[in-house]
């Protein structure tokens, strides 16, 4: 599967910012997906995940949302009353679905980043 995030973009602190992650291949409902992000000088961190079939989410900050349309292939990352802190390229990623995880090194496909800036 092949994965493009989308929708980043310069904003200023506590609106809202939707980005999406569109895949292409086949049965991408298959697939876990997963939202992780990197600031300058510092790791790739976990944001949010979501299970093949939407049943199962989990995320490192309540302030953000994570959807999936199976029939359109695209899984969506809505943030809400973004901070300055949330500056940092975000990736989408997804692997077989077998269990949503934290962990980056479970995850084998990743799309190019999505560059998200929040001004204060």
């Amino acid at each position: 599967v092949q994965l493009q995030a989308y929708g980043g973009g310069l904003v200023q602190a506590g609106v809202s910012l939707r980005l999406s992650c569109a895949a292409s291949g086949r049965a991408f409902s298959n697939y876990d997906v997963a939202w992780f992000r990197q600031a300058p000088g510092k790791e790739r961190e976990f944001v949010a995940a979501i299970s093949w079939n939407g049943g199962t989410t989990d995320y490192a900050d309540l302030r953000f949302t994570i959807s999936r349309d199976n029939a359109k292939n695209t899984v969506n990352l809505q943030m809400d009353s973004l901070k300055p802190e949330d500056t940092a390229v975000y990736y989408c990623a997804a692997r077989i679905g077998s269990g949503i995880y934290r962990d980056r090194r479970n995850y084998n496909y990743w799309g190019q980043g999505t560059q998200v800036t929040v001004s204060s």
